[in-house]
Parts: C-alpha cells; sequence; structure tokens
C-alpha cells in the first residue's frame, strides 16, 4: 500500500512548491519592506535637518531684532539685565524654541571685530561649558558680540546621530551678532 506513496508525494510537492514560487500576490509587500527602512531613514534624517535649519534661522532672527536695542543704547539706557535681554530674545521665537535651561546667553564688550569667538562652549566630553558667559552690553561706540546658544535634543536620536555634536542626542545650536554700537547718549 505504501510502495507507491513516494512516486505520488514527490511530484505533488514539486508542483505544491512550484506553484507556490510562481505567486505574486505578495511581491510589492515583501519590496517594500526591504526598501522601507532606507527610505524611513531618509525622510527623517531629511526632516531633521530641515527643523535644524529653521530653528537656526529663528534664533539668528531673534537675536538680530533683540540686539538691536543694545546696538541703539535703548537696552543700556533702560537697565537692561541679562534677564531683560533674554525676555527680549524669547518674544522673537515665535513660540518655537523653549526659553528656559536649554538658551544660553553671552554678551560682551570687545576690543575689535578681529577678537570675536565662534568656538563652541563644550567641554572635552561634549557637555556645554558657560563658565566664561557673561552680560556686558558695552557703551557708545564699542564692538559687542551677542552669542546666543541652543540646545536642541535631536528628535530621531537614532537616525540623526551624525547630527549630535553634545552628549544625550543633541545638537548645539548657535546664531552671532557683533556689531559696533551706536554714539548713543552724546
Amino acid at each position: 500500500m505504501f510502495s507507491n506513496a513516494p512516486g505520488i508525494l514527490v511530484p505533488r510537492l514539486r508542483q505544491k512548491f512550484l506553484a507556490w514560487a510562481e505567486e505574486r500576490r505578495g511581491a510589492v509587500a515583501v519590496e517594500f519592506a526591504l526598501i522601507a527602512i532606507p527610505f524611513f531613514f531618509i525622510v527623517f534624517g531629511l526632516l531633521e535637518v530641515c527643523l535644524l535649519f529653521i530653528m537656526s534661522t529663528v534664533l539668528e532672527h531673534s537675536i538680530s531684532e533683540a540686539s538691536r536695542e543694545i546696538r541703539t543704547g535703548q537696552a543700556q539706557e533702560a537697565g537692561f539685565s541679562e534677564s531683560d535681554f533674554r525676555d527680549a530674545i524669547c518674544s522673537e521665537l515665535f513660540g518655537l524654541l523653549d526659553c528656559g535651561s536649554n538658551l544660553h546667553i553671552d554678551v560682551r564688550k570687545l576690543s575689535g571685530f578681529g577678537s570675536a569667538s565662534s568656538d563652541l562652549p563644550l567641554d572635552g566630553d561634549g557637555n556645554f561649558d558657560d563658565a566664561g558667559f557673561g552680560f556686558d552690553p558695552g557703551g557708545a561706540n564699542d564692538v559687542v558680540a551677542v552669542r546666543v546658544f541652543y540646545e536642541w535634543t535631536l528628535l530621531t536620536p537614532i537616525m540623526s546621530a551624525p547630527l549630535a555634536n553634545m552628549n544625550g542626542s543633541k545638537h548645539l545650536i548657535q546664531a552671532n551678532a557683533v556689531f559696533r554700537n551706536e554714539p548713543f547718549g552724546d
């Protein structure tokens, strides 16, 4: 009874295997599964870069507007403090950036335009170091540097790891303005 079974079973299995191999209904799903990971990696990476660019531009705009009061002498005559200047910057951020502990401000009088620094204030371990920061808006005709830093937490830390320049999957956004104060108060 079973002597003929292997002769029937092998062609039947071969026929089923060939029918399964020729099936095309799930081909699109399999192909998408193969390209989905690189596709989403590129899309989310692109979105992260776009967000960084937009936030950098918003930060540049905010210090341009807020430092106008220093440049014209209005801040000095009104007795602006660092917290007043921070409020002026925050009012120009359109609510896109949190003005809490992630925003760092350094305003200082310089001896000339050549002494302006654009270095990132990071220690050797990638942590923010604001030890030398201060608030000195200078006087009439002084050269002043305004540096503002924002610790941006990356939204896609695994995919955007190359963008991180700080510990904790963060990118330090920097905006600078160096100018000579107007001859106010004369």
